[in-house]
């Protein structure tokens, strides 16, 4: 009886040693299959990968920006710049790592920025109000995402000033740039094309003259540059460094703030068309150097030009004499006759006060059938008007003696006058505008119609028209005023580079 029992547990033994063996070798499958998921490459892009891609993304929509972009967009830019070095510094541990691994708030914070490139390319390919709003739209959530970053201890750029680096103040007037004409041609408006990149960048203007009492005789400030942000500076390390070009700088280090001040002559400037300048922030942490760009728009020494055209009506006074018909007054014997006659001007005309007469064409008289003009004491006058404008006179017979007939014929003589309109126009030609100095352009008093061309930094186009009744509407250029002066008879153009969007 035991020895059946026996058998019995062998024969199960058996049959649950090829069940345990199974389940051994799944569970060491499963374990390698974990093992080597983590260690193989994944077809998925990596971390660095995707920075790569958001790097040349970030440098190609800059290098597209034209002058528009570069002032109208800039907001929008630099936010896409502060989030994209943000991500840049949090993923350099990580860099190998498939993005799909990442947690989803920092995957997000991509995803954001991406949106963002993808809203300023839209406003590159077809730049319109709408898509500039929209991508400013796009930036305001891009800006929230990079708020969320600060609970970390990285570091972190929430926002720096200023947005534009102001001209050199001693700008190119007396400067004229190769192969410009002196003055602009006679006749249709012709702005100056944009000009190709030169060559030589230091051949982009020459002088036209420059005696010693009109140099600048005072240099350029230097630019104030504060950053605001998170964890910019470490206790006991070196003060962060700002590079622009070849100039290199340390900052003075307040609490969650960076201040320095920077050389304008450090900032490359075109003399023409605006710019983007970017400066490099370098902080240390330990043994590691972590960087961030600064997007600034560097704005050129000549704002640009404009042109004033005007339609004007004047008036040119015309003059004719008229010439009344005769009229006839008569009178029998004793009695005084007046024959009263009241002229309009022809359709158009008006009598001139000032030059009309009455003529007395012939007076008569007869006594007892002998004529004698002596016996008619008769006159032609000038008499009340019965309606406005007209002439009336009064032609009277008038005898001397009881027994005398008269007879009075008389007439009189006007200058009419009216006003013929000219119609001209008045042009001002292409002018420079200057940072420094206020343009004004006199407005024609007989101005009916205006029109107004304008462009700025060679490379932004407006035009602007209205009507003498309507006034001058509101002229939106960016770092432009256009307004009448005190008197309403000067059109004053103002270029101011602290007047930015």
């Amino acid at each position: 009886m035991a020895q059946a029992s026996r058998s019995t547990a062998d024969a199960r033994g058996v049959r649950r040693a090829p069940i345990v063996i199974a389940f051994a070798v799944v569970v060491a499958v499963v374990v390698l299959f974990t093992v080597m998921r983590e260690e193989m490459p994944t077809s998925e892009p990596t971390v660095d990968e995707r920075i790569a891609v958001l790097r040349t993304e970030r440098a190609g929509l800059q290098a597209r920006a034209d002058s528009e972009a570069r002032i109208g967009l800039l907001p929008a830019f630099r936010t896409a710049s502060l989030l994209f070095d943000a991500l840049a510094v949090r993923s350099e541990s990580d860099g190998d790592r498939a993005f799909d691994l990442l947690p989803s708030y920092r995957r997000e914070t991509f995803v954001e920025l991406e949106v963002l490139n993808g809203a300023l390319k839209d406003a590159l390919d077809r730049p319109s109000e709408g898509a500039r709003l929209a991508a400013h739209k796009v930036a305001a959530g891009a800006a929230v995402q990079l708020d969320r970053l600060a609970a970390d201890a990285m570091p972190l750029i929430l926002s720096y000033a200023p947005r534009f680096v102001p001209p050199r103040r001693a700008t190119g007037e007396l400067t004229l740039a190769p192969g410009t004409p002196e003055a602009a041609p006679h006749g249709a408006l012709q702005l100056d094309r944009p000009a190709a990149p030169s060559a030589n960048p230091t051949m982009q203007a020459v002088p036209r003259y420059a005696p010693d009492f009109a140099a600048a005789g005072d240099d350029d400030p230097p630019l104030r540059i504060e950053i605001v942000g998170s964890h910019l500076a470490s206790a006991g390390g070196p003060p962060p460094m700002l590079s622009i070009g070849a100039w290199r700088g340390p900052a003075t280090v307040t609490p969650e703030r960076l201040r320095f001040s920077v050389p304008r002559t450090a900032f490359p400037t075109d003399s023409r068309r605006t710019s983007f300048a970017a400066a490099t922030l370098s902080i240390r942490r330990g043994s590691r150097t972590v960087l961030f760009q600064l997007l600034f728009t560097v704005l050129p020494d000549r704002p640009g030009s404009f042109a004033f055209d005007q339609r004007a009506v004047t008036k040119t006074l015309e003059s004719n004499t008229l010439v009344s018909p005769e009229i006839l007054s008569r009178a029998p014997p004793g009695e005084t006759r007046t024959v009263r006659r009241c002229f309009d001007p022809p359709s158009g005309w008006r009598f001139d006060k000032e030059r009309q007469r009455v003529v007395i064409v012939e007076r008569l008289g007869w006594q007892e059938d002998v004529s004698d003009p002596t016996l008619n004491a008769g006159s032609v006058e000038f008499v009340p008007a019965e309606e406005p404008g007209q002439v009336c006179i009064a032609v009277i017979a008038r005898p001397v003696m009881r027994s005398a007939r008269t007879a009075t014929i008389g007439r009189f003589e006007a200058t009419l006058v009216r006003d013929r309109p000219s119609e001209t126009v008045v042009k001002s030609g292409v002018r420079a505008l200057d940072w420094r100095e206020a343009v004004r352009v006199p407005v024609d008093p007989g101005m009916v119609e205006w029109k107004l061309y304008m462009r700025l930094f060679d490379d932004i186009d407006r035009e602007f028209e209205g009507s003498a009744d309507a006034g001058l509407p509101r002229v939106s250029m960016p770092f432009v005023s256009v307004g009448l002066d005190d008197d309403g008879h000067t059109l004053v153009l103002r270029a101011d580079p602290t007047d930015g969007p």
